[in-house]
């Protein structure tokens, strides 16, 4: 998104100016976990699979950046609290995944893929792993891959989550729907993308941590805070009539809000998710109720069952 900076991901959109979720299986056609080499972590993430890519990443982990002298007594006294040690195997999971690159030769990431595009189109039939539709469903050109610098894995896995949660799917179709409004267009999954910089940024800085604490979680915590974001985002978007030109500045403004008051957006999400959709409009067509094998889903590896999608 042009003039955004160097943070928000970049996008040139054509006539434009300018809880307790974790993720959800995608289906599976073998019913098979997606790699022989899968397997579960032993630190306080169990029960969070990991796979074999984000392995090599937990060594390349930016941990937060410990403060010294007068900027560290200022931390102490004012500062948010630490997140709990027997947390910080589910955050380096949620780091590691960040720096996992879509890998074709995975077949999870495709099968992830596959599954996000048929839950946003409402189509039953697959689509190529390379083309045109990606550029529909928001993306900057034919290979969503070459959109998730900075955030990996991590992004694909919140929009999973986004659209396999019986709760959010019919949030994240109106988003979707708004995304190609005549007037009021954005690139849908560039949006997410930087959603999930956002709420990935404050984890790192560990503004999440309090919530992480009490709930003891943090993937969880992750999901539903891109969650919210993204509902703070369609209602300024559609109640003020906001374009693709105001999209640098709502950005921006919503990073502060993710990272200053990330309760006050958990609330807002929490509300919206007891009223229902229909407090935001008309309510988009009722999917199956997924069974809860499909939101068993809490890792990039483990896969078990055969699942079916809408």
């Amino acid at each position: 998104m042009g003039g955004c900076g160097r943070d928000p991901v970049r996008y040139s959109w054509p006539g434009g100016s300018g809880g307790h979720r974790r993720w959800p299986q995608p289906p599976s056609p073998s019913g098979r976990r997606c790699s022989s080499s899968g397997r579960r972590r032993s630190s306080g993430s169990a029960g969070y699979g990991q796979g074999p890519a984000p392995g090599g990443a937990l060594r390349k982990l930016r941990a937060p950046r410990r403060r010294q002298g007068l900027a560290a007594l200022l931390r102490f006294l004012f500062g948010p609290p630490r997140l709990q040690p027997q947390l910080r195997g589910e955050q380096e999971l949620a780091l590691a995944m960040a720096q996992c690159a879509l890998d074709d030769n995975e077949s999870v990431h495709m099968r992830i893929l596959q599954t996000i595009y048929k839950k946003l189109t409402r189509s039953r039939l697959g689509c190529p792993r390379y083309g045109a539709h990606w550029e529909e469903l928001g993306f900057q050109g034919t290979d969503p891959g070459t959109d998730l610098r900075g955030t990996g894995m991590l992004a694909l896995m919140q929009l999973l989550f986004f659209v396999m949660d019986p709760q959010m799917l019919p949030l994240a179709l109106d988003i979707f729907r708004l995304s190609q409004h005549e007037t009021q267009e954005f690139p849908f999954g560039i949006m997410s993308v930087n959603i999930t910089r956002i709420v990935l940024q404050a984890l790192r800085e560990e503004r999440l941590s309090r919530e992480c604490n009490r709930r003891q979680q943090v993937i969880a915590v992750l999901n539903d805070l891109y969650a919210a974001a993204f509902l703070r985002l369609y209602r300024t978007w559609k109640g003020q009539h906001k374009t693709i030109a105001d999209s640098c500045f709502l950005l921006k403004e919503l990073e502060l809000s993710t990272k200053r008051k990330p309760k006050q957006l958990l609330k807002s999400l929490e509300a919206f998710v007891s009223r229902g959709p229909t407090a935001e409009g008309p309510a988009p067509p009722s999917p199956p109720s997924p069974s809860s094998r499909e939101l068993s889903f809490t890792g990039l590896c483990d896969l078990e069952g055969e699942l079916r999608l809408v």
